[in-house]
């Protein structure tokens, strides 16, 4: 089975034989599939109404566990946005009655945005259909062979991941 990236690799060991093209058969591949992924995660996210910045913030809320808050500060580690983005971000979100702010009863300055009923269904729902749809991406493969991609993109993105700072 021919795709999209074998051609372009094709063309260009044609055209520049003296380089080695081989990392666009795995990267030019990753690329394009992170494109399809955000088409269908914008897919999923849409049918409830949420944009992905937003599912991403409530699903950090939710992950917390009971009673589903953090600090302005662990959204910025789990979103990895500026802290003027996520103020804007938690007061769209509170406009929409998904997230509230709350008194940091651990320091008189700050404040924990907790997720409401709403935002945890919207939540829970959004990310039903995102599995939905990321499960029909991967239906050709079989249960061993993600198992194996899995681990293989694991060492790929685990150096980005652990970089400090």
């Amino acid at each position: 089975m021919e795709d999209e990236v074998d051609r372009l690799v094709a063309a260009w060991r044609r055209e520049r034989p003296d380089l080695d093209v081989e990392p666009l058969e795995v990267l030019s591949r990753v690329s394009r599939l992170a494109r399809h992924l955000d088409r269908a995660r914008r897919l999923a996210f849409s049918e409830h109404q949420l944009e992905p910045w937003e599912f991403d913030v409530l699903t950090a809320l939710r992950r917390a566990g009971t009673p589903y808050q953090l600090s302005p500060g662990q959204l910025l580690t789990q979103t990895l946005v500026t802290s003027g983005t996520m103020t804007n971000r938690i007061d769209r979100l509170a406009k929409k009655g998904l997230v509230e702010r709350l008194p940091d009863p651990s320091d008189r300055r700050g404040v924990l945005v907790r997720l409401t009923d709403e935002g945890r269904d919207r939540a829970d729902q959004a990310l039903a259909g995102l599995l939905d749809q990321e499960r029909a991406i991967l239906a050709e493969l079989s249960r061993a062979q993600r198992m194996e991609l899995a681990g293989l993109l694991r060492q790929l993105t685990a150096p980005f991941d652990n970089i400090p700072g």
